[in-house]
């Protein structure tokens, strides 16, 4: 019987990696980026899961034949981007947004009292959930073709009873195959942990574009605010691992109690 033999650090730039297709690595970079990269593979591929732990430095050092300082670095890294989590005595743990930190981090809209918890989880109304083909420009910013089936969502978001945020969200139809608007409804944490739980989908990192904008009368009368009053618009597409575009999202905010907080590093 033939036998493979495990990655090293001779081999990785001409390695399949860890269930995913050969990517080319270029001459000048560095080994402990290249060990990142097939770390990066294996959590695309779901060898880890959210939530759970990864193999310690020693392991992953074994496992790919380098320095235990080359993997603290390349972990090092996957920490300071919210993909994994380090816990003193425990281990290092794949980052999920079940955990209040991350989900902060792709919630920017604050109450103006500044706590979150005052209140409570928002409240959701589903108001549409359908396959349909993709425009161009969502086909676009989701790296489809034109006409690829994809999911569109429309929902009211509202917080003390408050209609506050109105969003539209389109997700790729096969990634998403099967989510129904009851799901998103009744789904107790937040929406993009149950995309990890029930899809196998995790969103790590987001662009978004921001302006202020005069609402029409059917977004006014979702929002329950006066005509003319002005609101935030924020486009969002969010990125799984190796920046895989899986959600286009259009959200319409009232401001007029709540603020839009950014935090800069």
């Amino acid at each position: 019987m033939s036998q493979t033999s495990p990655t090293t650090a001779e081999n990785i730039a001409d390695s399949p990696g860890l269930g995913a297709p050969a990517q080319p690595t270029p001459a000048f970079s560095p080994l402990y980026q290249q060990i990142k990269g097939l770390i990066l593979q294996s959590l695309q591929a779901g060898e880890w899961k959210p939530g759970e732990a990864i193999p310690s430095e020693m392991e992953l050092a074994a496992r790919f034949r380098v320095s235990q300082g080359t993997v603290r670095k390349a972990i090092d890294e996957l920490a300071a981007e919210n993909l994994v989590v380090r816990r003193q005595g425990k281990g290092t743990f794949v980052a999920t947004h079940s955990e209040q930190h991350v989900q902060y981090r792709f919630l920017r809209l604050m109450p103006d009292s500044g706590d979150l918890d005052s209140e409570g989880p928002a409240q959701r109304n589903i108001l549409e959930c359908k396959r349909v083909r993709a425009p161009a420009d969502v086909a676009r910013a989701l790296a489809l073709r034109s006409g690829d089936a994809v999911l569109q969502v429309r929902r009211v978001l509202s917080f003390g009873g408050v209609p506050t945020i109105l969003e539209d969200l389109w997700l790729p139809g096969q990634s998403f195959k099967g989510l129904t608007a009851t799901q998103m409804a009744q789904y107790q944490g937040p929406t993009y942990a149950m995309f990890e739980v029930d899809f196998g989908v995790r969103m790590v990192r987001a662009v978004e574009n921001i302006r202020a904008i005069t609402p029409d009368a059917a977004q006014c009368e979702l929002l329950q605010v006066p005509a003319g009053m002005p609101l935030l618009s924020v486009e969002r597409v969010a990125y799984t691992y190796n920046d895989i575009p899986m959600e286009l999202r259009r959200g319409l905010y009232r401001t007029d109690s709540h603020h839009y907080r950014n935090e800069l590093n």
